[in-house]
């Protein structure tokens, strides 16, 4: 069997956070080496990878490293969605076929469980389905008794929702010719080719058995999402200090917590996990890393700061800060006295602006979300949920309340007045108060 990742889209969603999802980095691996290391717990080791022209040449050096697999790249010229997709690789798809995307996070029983229900040869084609407590902008099914696809209908307004089982990417088809097949024939101005050709097999008496499936899933659509990511990857893994990380028999280290190769933790710093801090990076004095913060490699979290809840990736500098449930890009760099605040005062949901739609994230506590190559100058502060693009720089004293684009620079302008000294101090005052306080030394 060949297991198919769809790497070929670009994300649109995820910005200022402008990486592939799956080259996001999880405990010093990428997502995609994660992903298929789970494929290859359920025993698949045969992979097909449809790439765009901007990563394959990345995804062609991850996937050298990881060992005891076959792997081929296809090239996807434009991101036109799934069907696309498999049309780019049609040339490799003559045999059973898995497809999966990767930017989805699940465990590695969610092969195990399509699996095994492909063995009984039930269907001609298997797709995992979740039910969901709340609205999620995807794929809804609707399905039989014998839990057999009816009808799919990709993204229903919220209210609208055809039932509560959800799409997951895993799909498995015994017959890819036929699933070709039925997507040239589709007619549709949507980015749905590839659902409305499930529809079409559906009703062509071509079975589709939807497989239950109630382990951990985490669509990651919307950067806020990587929070969820980090928690599955932190609660799932193991603590361990590397024998070449340097702490300090002054430093406190509590829970789960996975430290780096080469990592200095200093003096009075504290690292309460669960937490991984990344291969090289420094945790200064009286620093106060918290649960759920993953902090990436060569970083340097300096003096007083306090990281809580964030994702830092890799060559981030920070100083006497304050790190509240932020996504931080890679090689930022912050001035003393930078706050990244996370609560509102009404306690409410924070809301994003995502294009031209405000996003409710569900979440009561959200701090910053920011690009690569970011700046900010001493005693800068960042309300929750504010967005800065890649490349920009937030000066001194800003007290930065809007999103700001990529490449951008905003600096306080105080006009400051230079006036004659109105203040006249009472030296008579001033006197009294120092005899009290000689008399006060005095008695003690």
């Amino acid at each position: 069997m060949k297991v198919v990742f769809l790497c070929g889209g670009i994300g649109k969603r995820m910005f200022p956070i402008i990486e592939d999802k799956f080259l996001l980095y999880f405990l010093g691996k990428t997502l995609l080496q994660i992903q298929m290391e789970a494929a290859k717990q359920a025993g698949l080791n045969d992979f097909l990878i449809v790439c765009n022209q901007y990563n394959m040449k990345v995804i062609e050096k991850i996937t050298s490293t990881v060992s005891d697999i076959k792997i081929k790249l296809v090239l996807q010229k434009q991101p036109k969605g799934i069907a696309d997709a498999l049309k780019s690789a049609s040339s490799f798809l003559d045999e059973d076929i898995l497809i999966v995307n990767p930017n989805d996070v699940f465990a590695s029983s969610a092969y195990t469980t399509l699996l095994n229900e492909a063995k009984n040869k039930s269907a001609d084609s298997y797709m995992l389905g979740y039910h969901t407590k709340r609205y999620f902008p995807g794929g809804y099914l609707v399905v039989n008794a014998a839990n057999e696809l009816e009808h799919i209908i990709e993204k229903p307004k919220p209210g609208e929702e055809p039932s509560n089982l959800v799409n997951i990417l895993v799909h498995l088809h015994s017959n890819p010719r036929k699933l070709l097949e039925c997507i040239e024939k589709v007619k549709t101005n949507k980015d749905d080719v590839y659902e409305c050709a499930l529809d079409n097999l559906a009703k062509s008496r071509h079975k589709i058995k939807v497989v239950p499936y109630d382990d951990f899933w985490a669509p990651v659509k919307y950067p806020w999402h990587i929070f969820d990511v980090v928690k599955y990857v932190l609660d799932t893994s193991r603590p361990k200090a590397s024998r070449s990380a340097s702490i300090s028999a002054k430093a406190t280290i509590e829970g789960k917590v996975i430290i780096g190769d080469g990592v200095r933790v200093l003096e009075n710093a504290v690292i309460r996990g669960p937490a991984y801090i990344g291969a090289g990076s420094i945790i200064g004095n009286n620093v106060l890393v918290r649960d759920y913060s993953h902090i990436g490699a060569d970083c340097v979290i300096g003096y007083g700061t306090e990281v809580k809840g964030s994702y830092i990736s890799d060559g981030c500098w920070i100083h006497s800060s304050y790190i509240g449930d932020s996504i931080i890009g890679k090689s930022c760099s912050f001035g003393a006295g930078t706050v990244l605040a996370n609560f509102r005062f009404d306690e409410q949901h924070i809301s994003v602006t995502v294009g031209d739609e405000f996003i409710d994230t569900g979440r009561d506590k959200l701090g910053a979300i920011i690009g690569d190559n970011c700046k900010t100058g001493i005693n800068t502060s960042v309300m929750p949920g504010i967005k800065i693009g890649p490349n920009s720089i937030v000066g001194s004293h800003v007290c930065l309340t809007k999103d700001l684009g990529p490449e951008k620079m905003i600096q306080s302008d105080p006009y400051y007045r230079i006036q004659t000294n109105p203040v006249k101090l009472d030296e008579v005052k001033r006197k009294k108060l120092k005899e009290k306080l000689e008399k006060l030394a005095g008695d003690a």
